[in-house]
């Protein structure tokens, strides 16, 4: 009998504990409708008593035109997005959404389109490329071709490009026109044109000087790391009719000889084959900054050689046209 009486009571306890759950259910759950019910009623209250006004017209309006409409009349405004167009300058106002006219309450959110103006693309580098490839790269950027003059040139075939304008890497709108120099080959008896000396030894600007019968003004750089007696400057530019009136001055490495080979670091770079000259910049980083060893078109399967100090210098970075395509650290 005691185990019977034992058991009763455990089972009227578990039936008061689930009543007084679902009692304590019920009530929680009528105080949240009650909340829920009484929370909407009040914020319909606070929307419906918003006044209503008028979305302005802000398309074709600048940023800040449109910004001093919305505000006024008491609406937001959220960007939703640029799109590039060439009729319509940058930061004016494509599409809004709501659109004009439309009644709103007050603090409603106007989404809006801004113009980004023309497409922009940058231009491609076009020195040293044919004519006819030079004309097929602007189509793939979106370019047009425009005047093509001609120069004589002794480091140019003819019909290879010389000059553009704008030059590399500017960005210009969609189908904007390039103007381009080509080389008319090697120019007739009489007219002298200045060769290209850059990097090479200044021992060959004395003899073509000395064959044509004009003056060299040489001008030392001792921080350079060129080799001592390099080329760095020279006027006039390569490719400019000099005349026995030309002035020609150039600036040359003065870089002082090592004594010893292991106070150096030897740069060695190949050039892979096929394909065109290839435009090739060197240069040394370190506690002074960036200083340039190499700046040059090569042909293809060229090999350079070069050396820089180890002193101060921390690593050297190998560019192809325009583009690193090696780092080497010398510690």
């Amino acid at each position: 009998m005691k185990g019977m009486f034992v058991n009763y009571s455990k089972s009227s306890a578990d039936s008061v504990n689930l009543k007084f759950i679902g009692k304590l259910a019920l009530v929680l759950g009528v105080l949240f409708f009650l909340t829920y019910f009484f929370f909407y009623i009040a914020m319909e209250s606070v929307i419906h008593h918003r006044a209503e006004v008028i979305v302005p017209d802000i398309k074709g309006k600048s940023s800040i035109e449109a910004l001093r409409l919305i505000s006024e009349n008491n609406l937001a405004l959220k960007i939703k997005g640029f799109e590039f167009n060439d009729a319509v300058p940058i930061g004016t106002v494509l599409r809004q959404a709501p659109g004009a006219g439309i009644t709103v309450r007050e603090h409603k959110i106007v989404r809006v389109i801004f113009s980004q103006g023309g497409e922009s693309v940058f231009t491609p580098n076009l020195i040293g490329l044919p004519l006819r490839n030079a004309e097929l790269l602007l189509r793939q950027r979106m370019l047009v071709l425009g005047e093509v003059s001609e120069a004589y040139s002794l480091k140019a075939e003819k019909g290879t490009v010389l000059s553009q304008d704008p030059k590399q890497e500017t960005s210009v709108s969609k189908n904007a026109m390039v103007q381009i120099v080509v080389s008319a080959g090697i120019p007739p008896s009489g007219i002298i044109l200045m060769p290209d000396f850059k990097q090479k030894k200044v021992d060959e600007v004395y003899k073509w000087a000395s064959d044509n019968d004009f003056t060299v003004i040489v001008t030392e750089d001792p921080a350079s790391l060129f080799p001592n007696g390099t080329v760095l400057e020279q006027s006039p530019l390569a490719d400019i009719i000099v005349s026995d009136k030309t002035e020609i001055t150039l600036t040359v490495s003065g870089r002082k000889i090592a004594t010893n080979p292991d106070e150096e670091y030897l740069i060695h770079y190949e050039i892979s084959q096929g394909g065109a000259q290839r435009h090739i910049r060197i240069v040394a980083i370190g506690q002074d900054g960036e200083k340039e060893v190499f700046n040059g078109l090569r042909d293809p399967g060229t090999k350079l050689d070069l050396t820089v100090p180890y002193e101060g210098i921390e690593k050297v970075r190998i560019f192809v046209n325009g583009i690193m395509v090696e780092e080497r650290r010398l510690n």
